[in-house]
């Protein structure tokens, strides 16, 4: 049995993230970390997007921003020049090889290719069982997601932002790679919130991604089938599949911090560090990890990282909204792009707004539903 510091289980955006933090801070170097994921090399698994104001941390890795976007819908279409902000595209090979760099530089960080089978807190520590050891650590971070600690209870809305996507190369030059499509709810939205997404790379590449906010995942063809519609309708025909991307992220405002201890911290989508309105991981994982590795300075017991927030209660009152009218997202997301500013939103969904500023996205949207939600959850 081996002991160690820290160990942090799974090496995707938040575990990676968090060791790369650890690796980048003097105050860690004397710390013993143990990172442990079955997979190493991951490749382009990912594609990460985020609007952020002005130069990040992250833009040397950028594959392409943009500073205008599209919103469109059968109530409301709007190309939205959104500066200061720039919407940003990272591939996550070009994350891991980056991060990865600094992290291995570091002695005192272990990398272990195994997959995880438990772990088990304990009074002063906690332990880990892989299929070939045990490992102990003074504290332990889980990026593990588990989804049958939220997908059977009742008290919380569970959805899903589930979507295939297509990065498609067309023979002429077809693209406006000046503006990313956001959200194009003009596709059939066969009683669902449905939408396109569209980031064009080059004027000649582009990826287009059916995206859902439902409860239920769809077969691979309907996805596919959307797609190649969207295209068609767009009178682009003369094109090649260079790579295909899927995924399913849970949208729920479940209280993961009730899974944390003294010495184990869920971290990333296992923590309920998903935005659960949106979908959105990376930007909040950035935040979430800078403030993690600062807190670890002066605390010891991992329970009092969490914090409670107004954005989580703002959250399940949308999520009850949506997971019961499904249908009704492209009007909903349609009013608050008419209706609020686009930089007004930015903040509200990095949860940065002010209370006047949270009072303007309230009033954006459709009172009715969100009056029964509130009302339904106070009482």
């Amino acid at each position: 049995m081996t002991n160690y510091d820290y160990i942090i289980l799974g090496a995707g955006a938040s575990g990676l993230m968090l060791a790369y933090r650890m690796a980048s801070d003097p105050f860690f170097d004397d710390k013993s970390i143990l990172i442990i994921d079955k997979e190493k090399e991951k490749g382009n698994d990912r594609t990460w997007c985020f609007w952020e104001n002005g130069k990040g941390e992250w833009d040397d890795i950028l594959t392409k921003t943009w500073s205008k976007i599209y919103f469109g819908s059968d109530t409301h279409k709007e190309v939205i020049d959104i500066s200061p902000y720039q919407y940003k595209m990272i591939r996550s090979e070009d994350f891991y090889n980056s991060l990865q760099q600094k992290i291995e530089s570091k002695t005192n960080i272990t990398f272990l290719n195994e997959e995880v089978v438990s772990f088990t807190e304990q009074k002063f520590n906690v332990q880990v069982i892989t299929k070939n050891g045990s490992y102990v650590a003074a504290k332990l971070f889980n990026s593990i997601h588990k989804a049958e600690l939220y997908q059977f209870q009742k008290k919380y809305p569970v959805l899903q932002q589930h979507f295939v996507g297509w990065f498609v190369k067309a023979e002429e030059a077809v693209f406006d790679d000046s503006k990313a499509t956001f959200m194009d709810f003009t596709v059939p939205q066969n009683g669902n919130t449905r939408f396109m997404y569209v980031l064009p790379i080059n004027k000649k590449t582009a990826l287009f991604e059916y995206t859902l906010f439902s409860k239920e995942l769809l077969q691979l063809n309907e996805y596919e089938d959307a797609i190649a519609v969207y295209l068609k309708q767009k009178g682009i025909s003369d094109f090649k599949i260079i790579e295909k991307e899927k995924g399913a992220i849970p949208m729920t405002a479940f209280k993961f911090s009730e899974f944390n201890s003294k010495h184990i911290l869920n971290i990333g989508t296992a923590g309920g560090w998903t935005k659960a309105s949106t979908g959105y991981t990376f930007r909040n994982t950035t935040k979430k990890t800078k403030t993690l590795v600062e807190f670890l300075k002066t605390e010891n017991d991992l329970n009092k990282y969490h914090k409670k927030s107004k954005f989580w209660f703002y959250d399940l009152i949308f999520l009850d909204v949506l997971a019961n009218n499904n249908e009704e997202g492209a009007v909903l997301f349609a009013s608050m792009f008419k209706k609020a500013d686009v930089k007004t939103i930015f903040k509200f969904l990095d949860e940065e707004s002010t209370l006047l500023e949270d009072l303007k996205i309230i009033l954006s949207v459709p009172p009715k539903r969100f009056i029964q939600s509130f009302l339904k959850r106070l009482f």
